[in-house]
């Protein structure tokens, strides 16, 4: 759903209704693309949330608050410096474009009051945010356009503002239903309506072009060409009831849900066209629905980004290790046959005075085999009888060695494999940015990053996800490995219940009993938070194992959230988002 420049002007009412004359507080940059403005009044303070993201830009007043870098990037450090203090004057649109100018009162250097303009541009992947100061000079943007980007419109610093292209279409602003009708009509060839409606007004997204066609033509296609007398005339109805909204801002803010109730679109009017309970009115402003409908996508793409490169590493160790194990395997196999090196060893010794010199190969009975069977043996036949048997005896040596080996190194790569898999786990599932910062602090604890050098103060570390039972027991799970530890090892008691996906990655699930014996619905509520959390977590049956915690012990060396366990007993339960459960909404 692209938000179109109907909704803007909703969305523009209620920063209108709410931050006229607020003054700029303070200025945060979650992300690359996006901007919280802290406005404060007398009334209180709101958050304005600004946002160029490619596949959900949006401005609108939100309560979520952002979780912010540590240090604010350079653009961000300028809008602080110029815009902090300002006051909010106007909110312009240029009729029912996707774009907001918003217009701010502030000072100078100097001292002097000056203007300076947000423009806030909607438009998909051309969606932009641009600093403007009073004489229309581009202070900056959070997009930069060069002229390899673009040949007709220029965004850079210190070039003068140009308004984006405006496209010729009919605005409901100004023109009626007739005008509307005419040009459709003139639309050469034959053409679907609502695609045709789409190409004559400005302002209006995809879905309710689709609901005039639906309404017009009761359920069935409707073409361009083909609008007789009562479609025509029900088409005029329908444009006039928009035309009326639209100017008289009657418009609701509702959202289309899909058969499972997942959001998958909105707008600003009642939808008929996907069948009955499909169009909610889900919040009480324009502003809300839109933090109902992308905050969880949003979050989710931020996690995605910043957690990027942490994927790829890790990912790339798994390929490394796997590799390395295949082949130390492979090595492995060809060492089975060691015994029959000192075999060949033993019979070369046992039969000196038979081999002649120079021989290739001689044959001889094989006195390990009970049934005396002849063995052909391989010789050197630069080596001596006894230099040859000594060359058996070595190779055999090498091989046990190696096997040894081996197996320690096979050992160790797949406990390594095992502890990247958690790790790959953990990121998957981090929700806040602060979840990465632990996990990322963990890897370089462990030599797979590089420390900055630098040092900064350490957060905080994270709480457990809590859960409460029906019957009152709190159930905790650890969010990363190293909050795995401190939860199973330092924080719980050792007459808790542990709960963990059997021999998969994932997270400790603690019941907190406090000397009680938790119920059926209690452990079965631990299983399946603990099969959710884990690399399991969309899977239909998960086995959980589940043991008391002073049977849970971490070996000594043993890499972050790795534990060992006995006197287990096996669940099997189908994973639960209890998160999902508690919340309002979708």
């Amino acid at each position: 759903m692209a938000l179109d420049g109907v909704f803007l002007k909703h969305i523009k009412n209620e920063l209108e209704q709410r931050l006229i004359d607020s003054k700029v507080d303070k200025i945060y940059m979650p992300t690359r693309d996006s901007f919280v403005l802290s406005m404060r009044s007398r009334e209180g303070t709101d958050l304005l949330l600004i946002s160029a993201r490619a596949n959900s830009p949006r401005i609108n007043l939100t309560n979520i608050k952002p979780e912010n870098p540590k240090v604010p990037p350079m653009l961000c450090m300028l809008m602080r410096k110029r815009l902090t203090g300002a006051r909010l004057r106007s909110v312009d649109q240029p009729g029912l474009e996707r774009l907001l100018m918003l217009n701010f009162e502030g000072r100078n250097e100097l001292g002097d009051t000056v203007m300076l303009t947000l423009s806030v541009e909607i438009m998909g992947q051309y969606s932009n945010i641009v600093f403007i100061d009073e004489n229309n000079v581009i202070i900056d943007a959070v997009k930069r356009v060069d002229a390899s980007m673009s040949s007709r419109r220029l965004v850079l610093p210190g070039m003068k503002y140009e308004l984006p292209p405006q496209q010729s279409k009919l605005s409901m602003l100004e023109y009626e239903a007739e005008d509307i009708i005419k040009a459709v009509e003139k639309i050469p060839g034959s053409k679907r309506l609502d695609k045709a409606l789409l190409s004559v007004i400005q302002g209006v997204s995809p879905i309710i072009c689709r609901e005039l066609e639906y309404l017009t033509g009761r359920g069935a296609d409707v073409y361009s060409d083909s609008l007789d007398e009562e479609r025509r005339t029900r088409l005029s109805y329908f444009l006039k009831r928009d035309i009326a909204l639209v100017r008289d801002m009657k418009g609701e803010p509702f959202i289309i849900t899909d058969n499972t109730g997942k959001p998958v679109d909105f707008t600003y009017e009642y939808i008929q066209q996907y069948g009955s309970g499909r169009a909610k009115k889900e919040a009480d402003t324009f502003s809300a629905l839109l933090d109902l409908y992308y905050s969880k996508k949003d979050n989710a793409e931020t996690i995605r980004s910043k957690a990027e490169d942490l994927t790829k590493l890790m990912n790339n160790c798994a390929s490394r290790l796997i590799k390395k194990i295949y082949i130390q395997t492979d090595e492995l196999k060809n060492c089975a046959d060691r015994e029959q090196l000192r075999i060949c060893g033993d019979l070369i010794q046992a039969n000196l005075y038979r081999i002649k010199k120079g021989a290739a190969e001689f044959e001889a009975e094989n006195f390990y085999d009970e049934n005396m069977s002849m063995i052909k043996i391989k010789l050197d036949p630069a080596l001596s009888a006894a230099a040859n048997a000594q060359r058996y005896y070595k190779n055999y040596q090498k091989a046990k060695t190696a096997e040894q080996v081996l197996k320690v190194q096979i050992e160790k790569a797949e406990s390594e494999l095992d502890y990247v898999s958690s790790v790959l786990d953990a990121i998957s599932r981090a929700e806040t940015v602060r979840e990465l910062g632990e996990i990322r602090q963990e890897l370089t604890e462990q030599g797979y990053l590089r420390s900055s050098g630098k040092k900064q103060k350490a957060d905080k570390p994270l709480p457990p996800k809590e859960y409460i039972s029906n019957s009152g027991f709190r159930i905790l799970t650890g969010r990363n490995n190293k909050q795995n530890d401190r939860l199973t090892l330092k924080q719980a008691d050792k007459n808790d219940i542990w709960f963990h996906a059997k021999d998969i990655p994932g997270s400790h699930t603690i019941i907190v009993t406090g000397g009680r014996k938790p119920d059926d619905d209690t452990m079965l509520m631990a299983a399946r938070i603990a099969a959710f959390n884990s690399k399991a977590g969309q899977a239909g049956k998960v086995p959980v194992d589940h043991t008391l915690v002073r049977y849970v012990s971490k070996p000594q060396g043993a890499k972050p959230g790795m534990v060992i366990y006995i006197n287990q007993k096996t669940m099997y339960v189908e994973p639960e988002n209890y998160d999902e459960c508690d919340k309002q909404g979708f």
